[in-house]
């Protein structure tokens, strides 16, 4: 074939540098953004927080040094909430006089010592021997966090060495050692066990204490399946009698060593708050969450001179971007959030069974962009409200057909399920088909298996495990 050159003219779209930062930042969470922000100003030194060491809080823009790059603050809108907002003043996070007054105060949890050390210290008071005590503190690194013995002290005995010689009764022996230690079930092998424990430690002269002690011993699994037909017949109890031991044994703990487990607490930063303002909801952006950049002021300087190199215009380039961007996002947040308030306005005012139906494209049509764009906007962002700080996502559901041909929420129809069942008889609860003939009464057409999968999703036991003497 002869080579020939031919010219061919196309378009296609092609991400900036700009515009694809602009979609990563939309898509962070408030912790993801500002490590995101970190690592920025750790690569690039032209870009610098507001709020840097050595310069006082209040300063004007000018003694800061800012130049004409707009800092990523909130944006004027009629969105913003006035401070004298009675809600506002009580809510923690927006009260930036207790931050004032008290400055930076960082949460420690308490020291918690492990459940091996909490037994390890009580081994060490006890009178028995040394190789007793060795068996025991075998036992106790083989308990699980909620303080049970999973392995068989068959596989316990196998595992030991040979010259060690224990056999399976000698760590019996020191297993019941170990059961009398606190707290108090520890070291059960099941959980019928580790409640039997419980009961015999308070003793057992009571007749609710047998009763109780029969139960968790032998009919636990009736009691787990509210079958108290075959619960009464088995133990021959009254309906007064098996209502105190199953009083008692639900005040007992399944799991004795899970407060001595470690506890990693995830805390929600809202990057939105919602207040009631002359009888209008609106929305506005928190500002402790957002992060105030700026360019630094001598590296401005020295990219203004003519021999100022292409790398320093370049990072300046970033910092102005990077800045632009942040706002740009919380300026989207913002606008969904206010739209989002809008629409569920009966949300705020009555709850969750107030929530109407409503979809990511309703709110992309609205505000003039992509379902894409709205998808990530309301993902990992939170909407702090009266009634509580929830994920942007937890406003948007699916619906379904009413009678009078409408659409109600699935978000209120759970609520509305929840309202029945807290409502309902214990001695006669709602079956799943009931509670849908209740609903349709109410013009909402629920088919039973529908209310089985809300009710699964709200962990409402079924009605035979709801029932109650």
């Amino acid at each position: 074939m002869k080579p020939t050159l031919q010219f061919r003219l196309s378009q296609h779209l092609t991400l900036t540098p700009q515009l694809q930062q602009s979609i990563k930042l939309l898509q962070l969470s408030t912790v993801e953004l500002n490590q995101e922000i970190e690592r920025l100003l750790m690569e690039n030194p032209i870009l610098e927080r507001e709020d840097a060491e050595g310069e006082a809080p209040g300063a004007p823009p000018a003694a800061r040094g800012s130049i004409d790059e707009a800092p990523a603050t909130a944006p004027a809108t009629d969105a913003q909430p006035e401070p004298r907002e009675e809600w506002g003043a009580e809510v923690a996070y927006s009260s930036r006089q207790d931050a004032e007054d008290d400055g930076d105060r960082s949460f420690s949890a308490p020291d918690t010592p492990s459940l091996r050390h909490h037994l390890v210290e009580q081994l060490s008071l006890t009178n028995l021997d040394r190789r007793d005590r060795a068996l025991v503190a075998v036992l106790i690194d083989a308990l699980d966090d909620d303080g049970y013995l999973t392995q068989s002290l068959e596989d316990i005995a196998a595992l030991l060495p040979p010259e060690v010689q224990a056999g399976v009764e000698e760590l019996g022996i020191a297993l019941r050692h170990l059961q009398n230690f606190d707290p108090v079930g520890v070291g059960a092998r099941s959980p019928a066990e580790c409640l039997a424990l419980q009961v015999r430690a308070g003793g057992s002269d009571d007749p609710v204490r047998r009763l109780a002690l029969e139960i968790c011993e032998r009919h636990l699994e009736l009691l787990a399946s509210r079958d108290y037909v075959r619960l009464k017949a088995a133990t021959g109890a009254s309906d007064e009698a098996l209502r105190a031991a199953h009083r008692l044994i639900l005040a007992l703990n399944p799991r004795p060593g899970a407060a001595f487990a470690e506890v990693e607490a995830r805390y929600v930063v809202p990057d939105v708050i919602v207040r009631k303002l002359r009888n209008v909801w609106r929305a506005s952006l928190n500002q402790e969450a957002m992060p105030r950049l700026r360019i630094n002021r001598l590296y401005a300087e020295l990219a203004g001179r003519r021999n100022a190199g292409s790398a320093l215009s370049s990072q300046i380039q970033e910092a102005r971007w990077l800045i632009k961007n942040v706002q740009q996002r919380f300026e989207t947040i913002l606008r969904v959030s206010q739209a989002i308030v809008d629409r569920q306005r009966n949300f705020f005012e009555h709850g969750e069974i107030a929530m109407r139906p409503l979809v990511l494209r309703e709110i992309a049509e609205t505000l003039g962009l992509h379902e894409s764009t709205i998808s990530r906007v309301t993902t990992q962002k939170y909407m702090a409200t009266p009634r509580g700080t929830f994920e942007l996502k937890y406003f948007f559901g699916s619906h379904v057909a009413t009678e009078a041909g409408g659409a109600a929420s699935s978000t209120a129809i759970r609520a509305a399920i929840k309202q029945l069942v807290a409502g309902e008889n214990a001695k006669a609860p709602l079956s799943d088909a009931q509670i849908s003939q209740i609903l349709r009464q109410q013009g909402i057409v629920v088919a039973r298996r529908t209310i089985a999968k809300y009710r699964e999703l709200l962990q409402i036991p079924p009605v035979n495990q709801r029932k109650s003497l």
